[in-house]
Parts: C-alpha cells; structure tokens; sequence
C-alpha cells in the first residue's frame, strides 16, 4: 500500500482547501491552523474557545452547530454539519467533517476538518428556487388556459369559433411566455414598453361585445434585452392573478396600464375594475407575491406597492430608469 510523508499531505490538504481543527471537549480550547482562521475571519492572537467560535456563526445555525458537536463527545464513526459563520464582508457556509474514535473520546480531543463550501450552497439554493419557480409558472399556465377557455365561451357563437379564437389566444399566450424566459446566448433585441406590454396581454382581452377591456397608455420609451425579461414575468404575473381573482375574471372587468416617466424612474399604474368584490390578502403572501417583490427589486432596480380598493386592484410599479434601458 502506498504510503505519503509529511510534505505530501500538507500539499494534499493545501490544495484540497481544508482547514483543520482540533476541540478539547473538557477545556473548550478550539486550535486551527492557519486557513481555518482566514476562514472564520478570526484573529490568531490570544486563546480561542469554541464559544468564541459560536459567536460567528449564524444565529439561525447556532443552537443546531453547539448541540451537533456536543454530541460528538460520544460519536464514534464519522460525522458532518454544514452551516453558516458571518464575516465583516459576507455570509459563508462551511462544512465540519470529523472521524470519532474510542481513542478521542477517552482524550477528550475531537478532530476534524473544515470546508468552505459556499459554491455548492449557493448553488443548491439557485436550483431549489429555479424549481420553485418553474413548478409555479406550470400551475399558472394550467389556471390561464382554464380562464381564457371560460373567458373565449362568453363571446363565442359557435364551437369552430370558441376553437378558432381559444387556439389565436393560446397561440399569443406562448408568443408572451417567450418573453418570460431569457434567450439563450444572448439573442433577442430591445422593444417599446407600450409594445411589450401589448404583447403580454393580448391573449386576456376579450373580443366582439368585450372588446378592449384591456388598455395600454405608456411613455414611448425602449426596454432593454435584459430588463424585458424581468418586466415581462412582472406583467405575466400579475395578469394571471386578475385572470385567477381579479378584474380579467369577469367579463365586466377592465385593466389600465398607464405610466409616467421623471428623470430616475418610470412608474407604471395597473388599475383593475369591474371585478368580484376585492377582498386584500392576509399573511406573509404566496410565491408569486414573493417573485414578484424579488424581481422588481432585483432586476428593476424598484418597488411594488398594492392598494386594495373595494372597485379592483391598484398596483404601482417603480422602476430604474437606467434599469430598463438595459
């Protein structure tokens, strides 16, 4: 069996990025070499403790990390915990991995290694939220067929012609969904805000008797490659709540989109009329609500504010200028 000195673990466990620390469980003296400080952003000077330790690791993780090594005063085997510790500059995960023996426990002393595995984390995160999202827009595209099928029924006279006009309203509603999702490498060019506004609610507006329920009234300016993406969930979100809830519900109902625009940003006005009797919502809110605050803030550059009047819905969006143009 191939053996290795002493120089080659050392390089070994340089280059794999692990820190490595040891915990005398009866003093509370916690050692680490010198990555484990740099990674814990922790001062070499002075004695260390692992309650110091705890100081730095987040709130929400603390309570689980103490009794996790707690227990490892009686584990023989392997163990691991990934958690969060707090620096000056950011918030980073870190896994702690360790091997118990009879010999440790009798010596008191665990040991162990510690790895930054914030990569992974975030990562991990990135996907659950793209499931998440995914997951909702599927529920979402199967409630707006449902009501465009309702909605086609009032103003049709006849089965080829509901056909004809559900299929024309199904075939805008993926013209719309493309500009909901980014386009690979890069393609795709900037669009008028009124235009692409147009376009996402063409398949909700009613024909014949209902015609032009649905008003568009914006600054003629352009929106970015990148912003139209964010704008576009952002309207392709709050049609399908109208068409679920709200005024797009009921063939009475009616959408403004209006906006005005001053040096730093552009305000647009969605006013709903028409509709059931608007009851405001209670509690933290769903995951559409929170896409939609994530999306204004984090793409837009803005905010989304509701106000609930008894006649429809009143949103206010606030966008970045230099966002949109983007």
């Amino acid at each position: 069996m191939a053996e290795w000195n002493l120089t080659q673990l050392r390089r070994a466990i340089k280059a794999a990025g692990v820190s490595l620390w040891t915990w005398n469980v009866d003093t509370d003296a916690f050692r680490m070499d010198q990555r484990g400080y740099e990674l814990w952003d922790i001062t070499t000077e002075g004695v260390l403790s692992f309650e110091d330790l705890s100081d730095k690791i987040h709130p929400a993780d603390r309570d689980r990390v103490r009794a996790a090594f707690a227990a490892t005063r009686a584990v023989v085997g392997p163990y691991e915990i990934d958690f969060r510790i707090l620096s000056d500059l950011d918030v980073r995960w870190v896994s702690a991995r360790g091997q118990g023996s009879d010999e440790d426990i009798i010596a008191s002393l665990m040991t162990g290694i510690f790895l930054d595995v914030t990569g992974r984390k975030q990562a991990e995160e990135g996907h659950e939220l793209l499931a998440g999202e995914m997951s909702h827009r599927v529920k979402n595209l199967l409630a707006i067929a449902s009501g465009l099928t309702q909605m086609t029924s009032r103003s049709s006279s006849s089965i080829a012609d509901m056909t004809s006009q559900l299929t024309e309203r199904l075939t805008a509603l993926g013209r719309a969904h493309d500009l909901v999702r980014p386009l690979p490498g890069g393609q795709g060019t900037a669009a008028l805000l009124g235009d692409l506004i147009t376009i996402l609610l063409a398949p909700y507006d009613e024909t014949a008797a209902y015609s032009g329920r649905v008003r568009v009234a914006v600054p003629r300016m352009g929106v970015g490659e990148a912003a139209a993406t964010g704008l576009a969930l952002v309207i392709h979100e709050l049609a399908t709540n109208s068409l679920k809830y709200g005024a797009l519900s009921s063939a009475a109902g009616t959408l403004n989109v209006s906006g005005t625009v001053d040096e730093n940003h552009v305000t647009l006005s969605w006013i709903e009329q028409g509709g059931p009797s608007v009851v405001p919502p209670t509690g933290p809110g769903g995951y559409g609500s929170k896409l939609l605050e994530r999306t204004m803030a984090g793409h837009l550059g803005g905010s989304i504010a509701y106000d609930w009047t008894p006649a429809g819905a009143l949103v206010s969006l606030k966008i970045d200028a230099r966002r949109l143009a983007v």
